[in-house]
């Protein structure tokens, strides 16, 4: 291969062309730099909601599911994401088991032919899981054309696991991950007591007879059903088994992968959640494995490289470790086989920790996911093939620690070394990879919000140049208008080559009349003397040719109005019911001000809307400045222009559905119909307007249904939406809102501009946030690992937030909870100025408990279902603006990450989730905005100790009260 590119370089050469074309091309066998991999963004914000799977076929479409049923396609021609279908299936998160739902999804290899989809779901009202092969024709999921291949038992009591990987072998067999399915418990998952089968994994994992906590493989047949290939690990006909069964022993296998060169198997497999090893809980580990035959690997009696002693929860004590070569499965749960298959090695495993054999994983959450081995040959005529660096290597991403990892083996197959792939590539929860027929690596983003649509969930594409690649321009202007003649300073500042070129730099301002001037330079400046709109291109090339432009209007004769919005009182948070004061200003050279009466009150359009947590605050900056809806109901067009309303309806005439002025016009003075309407966004309708169904909108929730309604409906008249420019506003939640979201003002006013220089709009955004932020939230941070529902805390570690405004806080809220269970040694909580070492405001001590996570009001199992926890004895006010009363002690009873009551204990109160209760620190008055630091901190600890878990921290308005039958 290198004699190869030595050749392509002196011929070339002998051509005449420059060095620095064959300068650009990159050998193969090394490791290429980061810049020559380009994301891409295949889907917008908002398009998805809990995506779990995809395919992508070499037409560039990508098929999606949903854990809600959901079943989409990206569209390449017209780069959305359109609704392919919907399956009624269990995905309530409060229906015991909150991960099931639609979980999987393939394609048959022979799809182009056929049309054919496997999906795997859990059925909607009977406990079983389902796996069925579905018609897709014209993008739709055919009616009626289901034909269930495999179905199995599926408890719903208790959480979690379901797997939901899918892959296919080069011989059409078909492998399946299925979940363990059962609760968590506090050690080894082997709870042999009456009432408790949903808690003994003996019964499901280690049962040969059972489906569940296995990897199966299958070969589907044309007409729905499917039989045994050869060499699973129990041959048909053999007493006590299951014969799709190939590997067992897995608490979560996860997303399966199968090596085209080998036939060996991938996959990623979820771990139990011991963070401190005892003596009845050994360290806990997250295995990456690989099965080059059938096995069992090894759950519920090991994980990585510890054997679980078998705990007896009618004596509450530790029993005896199995042996690895003659495990034995004496469960009264277990309908299988007793002996057990010896135990198959782990490939890979890692604890919370730093790994000392594997510590390129790195430290913090973990939910190992899996991914595609890449192979050249497995792409016919690839666009953008990957080079032969990475070839025979498992690209596997981790779900929590958002990372993708190259894993390379030795020819025999055995574990060689590992490197994070792109480190700067931080996927939100990757919960699926493949490579895709183009030869492009294809990532989907879960999107970190847990059992909600999130912004950030969408299908990244990685594409690889091995060639030269064109500048990456930037251009800008320091003025978008003005009185000529004026000058206007151009810049290229932030332009770049990732192959190191020269760069050329022409800048082209164009007038109205098509007049060119040219500046060969990189940063000029340009003498606007003429009335009339001026395009200013640059245009950047290398020495190849290769190049790329960027464009920025200006229009002469005509100055930008300017525009402020004024606060009075605190500038950076809300406080439910409690009203704040605002003025707008706006003044134009040529039009006059608001304050001399030349601009009049209407031409200025002002507003004010809640919007939930995850709204694009960017979306509004991209708004068509001038239009009238996007001035009044700006929050409400960029909801409409994100999401895929445009699909079925435009403002005034018919498409697939009503107009929104016909929809006015139907409810135009209901009272109801705000309310009404919002629940059939979310929940989706038929038979209104026509047969045809509008299909659930998932990811839109009440706070945005509410904002597109506030548009709609003021089509039809009779309703003033105009607020006053000053005055006060009171900002008010829904029933159901968690408070987490943020008031969005915008005023925005467009000048009268002449037929020779066009109107400019000038706009001015002020946002008030909830004043509950979570720990991901912060600015700065150390000593902090985040977790899916919080973060641990070590000695001296802070979270920071910056330049939050203090007037009238009184008191903050630290969501805080050190637990006996996690080993947590408890501390001190400071609330500090500045710096972890600044002006110290208030403190407030964490002792150690011994529940799990609850408070809030709402005691309960969390996820998990079983054991409920117990209100805490004072509860805490809902809302996020309440404040906290001293001392308020933390939920009983409720299950820690892996306890009885399932991930997270007790459910926290309003805008709490699945945090701990907030401890109140009262704090000295301080007006103004500054850096706050939120230290933990305990002398007595050890430097490797954790001292709790944290959630959010609440900024209020009112002090703590005291305890009953304290001091204050």
């Amino acid at each position: 291969m290198k004699q190869r590119i030595l050749l392509l370089t002196l011929g070339a050469t002998a051509l005449g062309l420059t060095a620095t074309l064959t300068a650009a091309v990159v050998d193969p066998l090394q490791k290429p730099n980061d810049n020559r991999f380009t994301l891409v963004s295949l889907t917008q914000p908002n398009a998805l909601a809990e995506p779990m799977s995809f395919e992508v076929l070499k037409d560039g479409r990508a098929f999606i599911i949903e854990r809600r049923g959901a079943i989409k396609v990206y569209d390449p021609a017209t780069q959305t994401v359109k609704p392919v279908g919907l399956l009624t299936v269990n995905n309530a998160v409060r229906s015991g088991n909150g991960e099931q739902g639609l979980v999987g999804m393939t394609l048959d290899p022979r799809f182009a032919d056929n049309g054919w989809m496997y999906l795997y779901y859990q059925h909607p009202t009977e406990e079983k899981s389902v796996l069925s092969r579905w018609e897709i024709r014209d993008n739709v999921l055919v009616a009626n054309s289901e034909k269930v291949v495999l179905e199995w038992p599926a408890q719903r009591d208790v959480c979690c696991h379901t797997g939901g990987g899918m892959a296919w072998d080069k011989d059409g067999n078909l492998f399946i991950t299925v979940g363990n399915n059962r609760g968590n418990n506090l050690t080894a998952h082997t709870d042999e007591r009456p009432g408790r089968a949903s808690y003994d994994d003996q019964g499901g994992s280690a049962n040969s007879n059972s489906l569940e906590g296995k990897i199966l493989r299958i070969h589907p047949e044309p007409d729905g059903t499917y039989t045994i290939p050869k060499g699973n690990l129990f041959p048909p006909g053999t007493a006590k088994t299951r014969p799709e069964i190939y590997t067992m022993g897995h608490r979560n296998a996860w997303r399966v992968s199968v090596d085209s060169r080998t036939g060996f198997i991938y996959w990623g497999e979820v771990g139990p959640d011991v963070r401190r090893e005892t003596e009845t809980q050994p360290l806990s580990f997250d295995e990456f494995n690989q099965a080059r035959q059938p096995g069992y690997f090894g759950w519920p009696y090991f994980t990585g490289e510890s054997a679980y002693p078998h705990f007896d929860y009618a004596a509450n004590k530790a029993g005896d470790k199995k042996d690895p070569a003659k495990p034995l499965n004496n469960s009264p749960n277990n309908t299988g086989i007793t002996e057990l298959p010896p135990l198959a090695p782990a490939f890979i495993y890692y604890p919370y920790g730093v790994s000392e054999k594997f510590p390129e994983l790195g430290s913090g959450a973990r939910s190992a996911t899996g991914g595609p081995i890449y192979h050249r040959t497995d792409f016919k005529e690839p666009k953008r093939p990957w080079p032969a660096y990475f070839e025979g290597k498992w690209l596997a991403t981790e779900f929590s620690r958002r990372a993708v990892f190259a894993i390379a083996t030795k020819e025999s197959g055995d574990y060689l070394g590992m490197e994070r792939l792109l480190p700067n590539y931080k996927p939100v929860e990757p919960i699926d990879a493949k490579f895709g027929p183009d030869g492009d690596l294809y990532v989907l983003e879960y999107g970190g919000r847990w059992f909600q649509a999130s912004p950030d969930a969408k299908l990244t594409r990685i594409e690889f140049e091995g060639g030269n690649r064109k500048p990456l321009v930037l251009a800008a202007a320091d003025k978008t208008g003005g009185i000529p003649p004026f000058d206007v300073k151009l810049s290229s500042v932030g332009t770049q080559d990732y192959d190191g070129d020269k760069l050329t730099f022409r800048w082209d301002v164009i007038d109205q009349g098509g007049n060119t001037r040219t500046f060969n330079a990189a940063n000029p400046v340009a003498k606007l003397e003429a009335i009339g709109t001026y395009l200013a291109r640059l245009t950047v090339t290398d020495p190849t040719g290769a190049s790329d432009s960027k464009s920025v209007k200006i229009v002469s004769g005509n100055e930008p109005p300017s525009v402020a919005l004024k606060l009075a009182g605190n500038e950076t948070f809300y406080f439910t019911n409690n009203p704040f004061g605002y003025a707008v200003e706006v003044s134009d050279r040529e039009d006059g001000s608001l304050k001399d009466g030349r601009i009049r009150a209407e031409q200025v359009a002002l507003s004010i809307d809640y919007v939930a947590a995850d709204f694009d605050l960017q979306s509004l900056l991209t708004l068509a400045p001038g239009d009238e809806a996007a001035a009044k109901f700006p929050v409400a067009q960029a909801l409409i222009t994100k999401g895929n309303c445009k699909s079925c309806h435009l403002p005034d005439a018919k498409l697939v559905g009503p107009s929104f002025l016909e929809i006015a016009n139907k409810y135009r003075g209901n009272a109801e119909a705000p309310v009404l309407l919002a629940q059939k966004i979310v929940s989706g309708v038929a038979g209104v307007w026509s047969p045809v169904a509008m299909p659930p909108n998932a990811f839109v929730n009440e706070a945005d249904a509410a904002n597109i309604l506030k548009y709609v409906l003021s089509l039809g008249g009779g309703v003033d939406s105009r607020l006053p420019l000053s005055g006060e506003f009171i900002p008010k939640l829904a029933q159901n809102d968690p408070g987490t979201g943020s008031f969005v003002m915008r005023a925005t006013y467009t000048d009268q501009g002449d037929d020779l220089a066009p109107a400019l709009t000038a706009q001015n955004i002020q946002v008030l946030r909830s004043p509950i932020l979570t720990v991901a939230q912060a600015d700065q941070s150390r000593g902090i690992e985040l977790g899916n529902f919080g973060a641990t805390v070590s000695p001296g570690g802070y979270v920071a937030f910056k330049n939050v405004d203090l007037t009238g806080i009184q008191q903050i809220g630290v969501g805080a909870n050190a637990m006996a269970f996690a080993s947590h040694k408890g501390g001190q909580v400071e609330v500090r100025l500045g710096s972890p070492t600044g002006e110290l405001l208030g403190e407030a001590k964490i002792e150690v408990t011994q529940g799990g996570f609850g408070g809030g009001g709402r005691g309960g199992g969390g996820r998990g279902g079983g054991q409920r926890g117990t209100a805490a004895p004072v509860v805490a006010p809902a809302g996020p603006d309440a404040p906290i009363p001293a001392g308020t002690a933390p939920a009983t009873g409720g299950a820690p990450r892996g306890g009885a009551g399932g991930r997270g204990g007790g459910r926290g109160g309003r805008g709490g989730g699945f945090a701990p209760p907030p401890v109140p620190v009262n704090i000295k008055t301080s007006l103004g905005k500054h850096d706050v630091f939120v230290v933990f901190k305990n002398a007595d600890a050890a430097p490797e100790d954790a001292l709790m878990s944290v959630s959010s921290v609440r900024f209020s308005l009112e002090k703590a009260k005291p305890a009953p039958g304290t001091n204050p």
